[in-house]
């Protein structure tokens, strides 16, 4: 893949939404006020295209995980402005941020968040269930995203009989079910050994690599590397680089 070049600062140019999914401008985030102010991110300018898959990486404590949060609306920008979509969070209410979430974003966490008292065809029908839709058939669509990542056989299992990376395909398929066009995994092969966590990625990424959709990865996996498409490296709250295939992007 070649390298290409940075979009234009505005967000309402029409390349940043035909071409990226996700387009971050000057976005800051402090924690805390007076003296107890910490900020989190400085700056931080980044691209998420389509059809691809998009690593986030860097030490602890960069700020990768702020920044999906805010990406996802789960948190608001101190200042600058984040595009997903075609959308523009920094004008959208609480509200709508939740909708627009539930209707378009997939959220893999680092720790499975599975309900343990809930089967798998259940865990994963729960998004649809929160939105209201008829048991049967979150069920039913559930089961079938199930299929689709390699457990068909694990329908009626509970989490507690089921190994990690069975877990995390569960995972995967909640967040996959109400067929999201952006979906974030935070950490996904931390807890996995090597052969499961390549096992994911490669799901991912297949499930990432369609025109409407994009997948981001926050990851401090190197072996998984080689997966992205694109891959942000940021260090101290600001992107320090960015690089395509082999080929580094002007930032």
């Amino acid at each position: 893949m070649n390298a290409t070049q940075p979009i234009p600062k505005s967000l309402s140019t029409a390349a940043s939404a035909s071409q990226f999914a996700v387009v971050c401008r000057g976005v800051t985030k402090d924690f805390g006020t007076g003296e107890a102010r910490v900020q989190v991110l400085r700056g931080v300018d980044a691209e998420v295209p389509y059809c691809e898959m998009t690593l986030l990486v860097g030490p602890s404590g960069c700020g990768k995980t702020t920044l999906i949060s805010l990406i996802c609306g789960l948190l608001d920008v101190t200042d600058g402005e984040i595009q997903v979509l075609g959308e523009n969070l920094s004008h959208m209410s609480s509200r709508r941020k939740t909708a627009f979430r539930s209707a378009n974003v997939g959220f893999v966490f680092q720790q499975y968040n599975l309900l343990p008292s809930l089967n798998a065809a259940e865990n994963a029908a729960v998004p649809l269930i929160i939105g209201r839709q008829p048991r049967s058939h979150a069920i039913a669509k559930a089961t079938e995203v199930l299929k689709q990542v390699g457990l068909g056989d694990k329908i009626r299992s509970y989490p507690n009989q089921m190994s990690g990376g069975q877990q995390q395909r569960v995972a995967i398929a909640r967040a996959l079910v109400h067929d999201p066009r952006l979906l974030v995994c935070d950490e996904p092969t931390a807890a996995l050994d090597g052969k499961s966590g390549q096992t994911v990625m490669e799901l991912l990424r297949t499930v990432g690599r369609r025109e409407d959709r994009a997948v981001i990865i926050v990851t401090h996996d190197n072996r998984v590397h080689h997966f992205g498409d694109r891959i942000i490296a940021m260090s101290d709250g600001k992107v320090e680089s960015v690089t395509t295939g082999s080929q580094p992007v002007n930032h």
